[in-house]
Parts: C-alpha cells; sequence; structure tokens
C-alpha cells in the first residue's frame, strides 16, 4: 500500500510502509504507544536512486538528520516516552518512491553504530557505500552494549574485556537482487528480507565476520547492472542478542548517466570485439582441430591479446576504445605469429603448450570462480598467484602425452566460453567474471581484499546449460570426426621443402618442366596485353614479294 499524505505518518512498529515523498512538503512519521520495555527505535526509510532526508527536527541539521537513498536514525527512548517522530522528504522536485519501517529494540540488544567516530550523527547505525568499476567498499562505526532506559550509555574506551564492547561480533551478509531487474518495487519488496535479524539470517549470504580488533569496512568485487543488498548484524555473545544496521543496496552503475547507464552497461567497441571473437570461437569449438591453422590463430589471438591488454593497461594511460583496438591488432600479430612459428619450426609441443596454457589459464579461473576463491589463504598475492599458476601449468603437463586430445578439449572448451562472452554483452551473466576478476586482480593491486562472491541464477543456470552444451558438441564431433585421421598435419616448411626438391631433381614429374616464376608472371601479362591489343584486319597482312 502507499501513503502519499504530505502530513502524517502513522507506523507501528517492525511494519513496513511506502511512502511517496516530495522536496516541497515533509513527511511527520509517528509512532505511538512504544512499550516500556522497548529502549531503542531505528527508525530507515529506503529509495532506489533519488536521495532522501531523515531527520529527528523539521528542520535538519548536520547532526540529527542524514541524507541518501538508505538512511536511518537511532532514537535513544527516555523513561516514560510512548512516541517517537521523524521528518521524511527529497532531494527531487519530482515525487520519490520510498519505504520505510521502524524496529524495536530492547535494553539487552547492542546499539549499532553507538561507538562512532567517525560520522557525523552521534549514534549512526547507517553503513556507508562508495562503489568503483572494479569494487565496492562498505564500512560502519563500531556498536556499543545496550542499556536501560534513562541510563548513561557504557563507554567505548574503558577497556578491552568481557564487559566492554570489545566482545561484539559482526556478521556481514550479501543479497542479491534478481538478475536483470531494475524496477522499484523488486528493490522494495526485496530490501524488506534485510532489515530484520531473523530475515537477513534466513535471507542473506553471511559473507564474513569480524571482531572488534578488525577494521569496520569490507570490501567486494563490483558487479555493474545487478542489484545487491548489503547488511551488518552485530551480536553480543555474553547475552546472545543482535541487532542489525541499516541495510544498503547499489547496482554500481548510475541511472542518470546518458552513456553506459545501468540499462546498457556495454561499449559499442566490446560488443563488437566479442561478437567477432564468438564467431570464431564457435568455428574453433566444432571445426579447430580439422582446420589447424584457424585453431593456432585463435589461441595464439586470446593469449597475445590478454598479456598486452594488461601491459597497455598498466603502463598507459589511453582510453578504453584505444586499448581494446590495439588489443585487437595486437591479438592478430600473435595469433599469426603462432601459425607462422607452427609453419617454419613445426613444433607441435610448443604450439600444444600455448594452447594447454589457454586452457589452464581458464580452468584454474573457474577454480577460484568458486567459493574456494574467496577463502582468506588467498588474500595473499603470492600464495595466489603460485596456486593459481599451478593449477594452470597442470593442465598442458597433464595432456603432455595426448596432444590431440588437449587441443580438441581446449577449442571445445574455450571456443564455447568466447561464445558465453559475448552473450554477457548483451545479457547480465555472472559467468563473465571467470574471467573478467583474474583480469582486475591482474591489473589492480588492491583487488585481493574483494570478495568476489557472484549471484547464481536463473539467467546462469541457462547460460551454464548453453555453455556444456556447446562444449561437449563440439569436443564430442571432433573427436568422432578425427579419430582414424592422423594426429596432426606434416610439418608444412619441410612438406613444400621437401616437394621442391623432388621436382628440381625429377625430370620425369611433369612440374619439373613448368617454367620459373618470373617467367610465368611475364607470359601471364603479355596474355593480358593480347587481350586489350586492337584486333588487325582481315586478310593480307604482309606486302606482297615483287
Amino acid at each position: 500500500s502507499f501513503f502519499c499524505n504530505p502530513g502524517l505518518l502513522e507506523l507501528s512498529l517492525g511494519k513496513f510502509r511506502n511512502v511517496l515523498l516530495n522536496q516541497t512538503n515533509p513527511v511527520e512519521a509517528v509512532i505511538r504507544n512504544i512499550a516500556s520495555n522497548v529502549t531503542v527505535i531505528i527508525f530507515q526509510v529506503h529509495a532506489q536512486r533519488s536521495d532522501v532526508v531523515i531527520s529527528f527536527d523539521k528542520n535538519p541539521s548536520v547532526n540529527s538528520s542524514g541524507t541518501g537513498v538508505d538512511k536511518g536514525l537511532v532514537s535513544i527512548l527516555q523513561p516514560q516516552q510512548s512516541v517517537c517522530t521523524w521528518y521524511l522528504r527529497s532531494l527531487d522536485a519530482s515525487q520519490v518512491l520510498s519505504t520505510a519501517i521502524s524496529i524495536p529494540y530492547m535494553e539487552k540488544d547492542p546499539i549499532p553504530g553507538g561507538c562512532n567516530l567517525e560520522f557525523d550523527l552521534e549514534v549512526d547505525p547507517n553503513i556507508y557505500l562508495d562503489y568503483t568499476l572494479v569494487d565496492i567498499h562498505i564500512k560502519f562505526a563500531p556498536a556499543n552494549l545496550g542499556y536501560t532506559r534513562g541510563a548513561n550509555p557504557p563507554s567505548c574506551d574503558s577497556g578491552t574485556g568481557q564487559n566492554s564492547r570489545w566482545r561484539l561480533r559482526y556478521d556481514v551478509y550479501q543479497y542479491f537482487l534478481p538478475e536483470n531487474d531494475l524496477s522499484e518495487m523488486v528493490l522494495m519488496s526485496h530490501i524488506r528480507k534485510m532489515s530484520e535479524v531473523q530475515s537477513i539470517k534466513a535471507n542473506g549470504i553471511k559473507m564474513l565476520t569480524l571482531t572488534t580488533d578488525d577494521k569496520t569496512n569490507v570490501y567486494f568485487s563490483s558487479l555493474p547492472g545487478q542489484g545487491v543488498i548489503y547488511n551488518v548484524i552485530v551480536w553480543d555473545p555474553l547475552w546472545n542478542t543482535s541487532a542489525a544496521y541499516i541495510p544498503v543496496h547499489t547496482y554500481a552503475c548510475s541511472f542518470a548517466d546518458l552513456v553506459d547507464n545501468c540499462t546498457s552497461l556495454s561499449k559499442l567497441s566490446t560488443k563488437v570485439f566479442f561478437t567477432a571473437l564468438a564467431i570464431l570461437g564457435l568455428f574453433t569449438c566444432f571445426f579447430g582441430h580439422r582446420f589447424w591453422k584457424t585453431d593456432l590463430f585463435f589461441m595464439g589471438f586470446i593469449f597475445a591479446g590478454f598479456f598486452f591488454f594488461v601491459f597497455i593497461t598498466r603502463v598507459t594511460g589511453l582510453g578504453y576504445d584505444v586499448r581494446l583496438i590495439l588489443t585487437a591488432v595486437a591479438g592478430i600479430i600473435g595469433g599469426l605469429f603462432l601459425v607462422a612459428s607452427w609453419w617454419r619450426f613445426g613444433s607441435v609441443l610448443l604450439c600444444m603448450f600455448i594452447i594447454g596454457l589457454v586452457l589452464g589459464f581458464l580452468f584454474s579461473s573457474t577454480v577460484f570462480f568458486t567459493p574456494l576463491g574467496d577463502y582468506r589463504v588467498f588474500r595473499d598475492d603470492v600464495v595466489f598467484w603460485v596456486t593459481f599458476s599451478s593449477v594452470a601449468l597442470m593442465i598442458p603437463v597433464l595432456f603432455v602425452g595426448c596432444p590431440r586430445i588437449l587441443n580438441i578439449l581446449a577449442s571445445g572448451i574455450v571456443g564455447s566460453y568466447a561464445v558465453i562472452l559475448a552473450i554477457a554483452c548483451y545479457v547480465y551473466t555472472s559467468l563473465a567474471y571467470i574471467t573478467l576478476d583474474l583480469l582486475r586482480r591482474v591489473l589492480n593491486d588492491y583487488f585481493s581484499r574483494a570478495y568476489t562472491n557472484v549471484p547464481f541464477q536463473t539467467n546462469d543456470f541457462i547460460i551454464l546449460s548453453v555453455w556444456t552444451m556447446l562444449a561437449l558438441s563440439g569436443v564430442t564431433v571432433q573427436l568422432r570426426r578425427e579419430r582414424s585421421e592422423v594426429p596432426f598435419p606434416p610439418h608444412p616448411y619441410l612438406t613444400w621443402k621437401r616437394e621442391r626438391e623432388r621436382r628440381s631433381t625429377n625430370v620425369l614429374d611433369p612440374s619439373h618442366h613448368i617454367p620459373p616464376l618470373r617467367e610465368r608472371i611475364h607470359n601471364k601479362l603479355l596474355h593480358i596485353k593480347e587481350f586489350f591489343q586492337k584486333e588487325q584486319p582481315a586478310g593480307e597482312r604482309t606486302p606482297l614479294l615483287l
């Protein structure tokens, strides 16, 4: 239900109300008949994209108000107090849909933000969030122990024993909104699941637990276009009581930008690049081993393009489109170089090592895409890269005795994943982050601190099925077609050289009598010249001899 009366909003404890806010007429939110055993009320309001102002007074001040899309205030109740009042308004001239709730807590419940020393409010239960295209950063003020009405709050710095706030624990939760859904009503309905303690535990994903010794800030990988809600539950192990902070949401993108906004995240250059790569990848998936040079070009393109993109991003400040074009050029050169290397030297082992390394990188990235990648031990870059490289190198080592099988597996799996990357340019899928998170870790020194959990919903299961079907089909088709063929084509340079020597020594070979290349070109040009010459008249063409 919606409340749009510009005057008074009557609330009940623990009940959500949707309210339309505007800039000119503040809404007065009131709760009456508060029970005497309630010592603290946390009042919060949420909007999707427009900031709202929540305050204790009609005329907000810095120390008595908060502004944002997810904001809340803590009301410490006095003895005999049974009524609480807050004021709401939006910063936009147009109406803003929001949802509001007030949550009561008792004297033994911890108070979120009760030991705030960083932000403006004296008691600040809010979670502060900022994001980049790489990561999301949340931070919050430490909590304090609960206390009875009218008593003085426990000291925040009186000691570090079990009778102080230092015994408190903080559980950080994450909740994913439905994929590809940016509607306001979806956010309003789902943010309710992340507002109260029991609902958070039932619906959210517990990411980590912080002690009072830890810094109260956490990093997550950014998922542009995907709605995510974060919240923190503070737990008092002595009394076994808990309280929730104010949930905060983000889509890691802007609704207001004209380009690269939440509804059109992929650039045109990205779509062109990965669509072309997908076409080549799909061909390689089913025909890679038969068309060996095309397969080499595809793998060389990926290998050279990846490392070149990392290099120019690290050492230059070029724009994204320029870097992508240069990466495409470098990939083409790398693919041609691998083909030329095979033609000149014919080293199957060298080519298969590159192909196995590409497959190994994809396999290792998939391993760290699982919850294993969020283990604390892998926060250390040395541990991560040693483990990642060992897993990646394991693939070419395991298949060193059967290079044909390795090549067919690589062309089927890597080629089909190129199709998935192209799909990700048009429809959100978490499968793109298998390789994107690896690229982020290579390019950003501090990405190791970010938790890389991603949603896996219906859309992802469908696309995973497509990837699996393509990979299995491609591998099966190639294995059946190539089982009676030679493992690899003969060395092209030696074959050409041997054929040339045979033609030059075997006079019975008709090709031995083929004129040299220069003479053949000259004859061809003469033939073309005669074709354009003017035809001579019929009859006698020479003077009569007398």
